[in-house]
């Protein structure tokens, strides 16, 4: 009886003692994933409890700087952008409203919190490429001849160059990559066709021919809202996706 009784406390204990450290251990892994609102809850008032409570400020001063650096790439982003734009002479505050308009498609299409960032993102970023594009072709004032035609289309590729071995970035390189993709699989720089075009992708290349026919060049007048639907609606089924072409300009006529 009195081994049982020991062999029974032996096991009550070490349910004790494990149970508290399998919680933190547990939590370590999910850290080590990029969870970062895991949180231990202390089971007891002993030491067990006091590495709990430290573990739990540990994690959370990491997100809090993890923010702090995610937050000042953006930033840098944002500047990114911002220097296209005042190298683009063409493309002044195309950015900010094709980001106005990426956010209502990612509204009606129900896209998650963390998903958006890296979208917008993408956004910022889809015509980086540019950066390696040479002036002469990139501001010439009228169309481009067939051979800076080809050279301008080297911009997803050039993008896809800077940005693939940044880390935090590969999660949005789709848009700069792949917004060139038509829906029938004539576009560049990969030719993907229908769906294999990532969605982020397809999604923004109605943003950016919309902001493109809508916006005053050089060489032409901007459209007419009316003008430009019935565009978009030419280029749905072969530049654009079907489905989402009718989710776009729902939200236009709104």
């Amino acid at each position: 009886a009195t081994l049982l009784l020991v062999l029974l406390f032996g096991i009550g204990l070490s349910i004790y003692l494990t149970k508290p450290i399998m919680s933190l251990v547990s939590a370590a892994k999910k850290v080590a994933s990029g969870d970062y609102k895991v949180k231990v809850e202390p089971t007891s008032r002993d030491e067990l409890a006091l590495l709990s409570n430290t573990f739990n400020q540990m994690i959370e001063s990491v997100s809090d700087s993890r923010l702090k650096i995610l937050n000042s790439y953006d930033i840098t982003l944002e500047g990114w952008s911002k220097a296209l734009e005042l190298r683009d002479q063409e493309t002044s505050g195309h950015s900010q409203r094709v980001s106005n308009l990426m956010a209502k498609m990612m509204d009606a299409l129900g896209i998650d919190e963390e998903t958006r960032v890296n979208y917008q993102r993408g956004v910022l970023l889809h015509d980086i490429g540019k950066m390696g594009i040479p002036d002469r072709i990139l501001n010439k004032p009228g169309p481009l001849d067939e051979n800076e035609k080809q050279i301008m289309r080297r911009h997803p590729v050039l993008a896809y160059e800077m940005l693939k071995e940044i880390e935090f970035l590969k999660p949005a390189l789709a848009i700069p990559y792949s917004h060139h993709e038509y829906w029938d699989g004539n576009g560049y720089p990969l030719g993907l066709k229908g769906k294999e075009i990532p969605l982020e992708a397809r999604i923004f290349a109605i943003v950016d021919v919309w902001d493109a026919i809508t916006s005053d060049r050089p060489y032409r007048n901007a459209m007419s809202i009316d003008k430009a639907k019935e565009t978009i609606r030419m280029e749905s089924g072969t530049h654009l996706d079907p489905e989402l072409v009718e989710i776009f300009l729902g939200i236009i006529d709104e």
